[in-house]
């Protein structure tokens, strides 16, 4: 059974730091892109980041850029969103998903699998 288990939300105050991680079991995920969505109270599912499956290529939504980084480590099938300077705009339940395809996408159809999601809220 494939799985993708965020783990590293919490409550943190505005300009501070958290690092998301996503885990992968049931499959290797190291051929595969992957990416971080956020769904904040009372709105739909956004793109935040994206990765390729050897990091060659990585996406990030404007609202993050230059803030959060993406990365991933294939041999331990885990990837991750380092998340600085945050904003109460950021908080959300944060999504880790991973594709069929190699490539990056911030397009939330195209990815195959999710996990359940790590929930972030930044104080003011």
């Amino acid at each position: 059974q494939v799985q993708l288990v965020e783990s590293g939300g919490g409550l943190v105050q505005t300009g501070g730091s958290l690092r998301l991680s996503c885990a992968a079991s049931g499959r290797t995920f190291s051929s595969n892109g992957m990416g971080w969505f956020r769904q904040a109270p009372g709105k739909e599912r956004e793109f935040v980041a994206s990765i390729s499956w050897n990091s060659d290529s990585t996406y990030y939504a404007d609202s993050v850029k230059g803030r959060f980084t993406i990365s991933r480590d294939n041999a331990k099938n885990t990837m991750s969103l380092q998340m600085n300077s945050l904003v109460p705009e950021d908080t959300a339940i944060y999504y880790c998903a991973a594709r069929v395809r190699s490539a990056a996408s911030y397009r939330q159809s195209s990815y195959d699998y999710w996990g359940q999601g790590t929930p972030v809220t930044v104080s003011s």
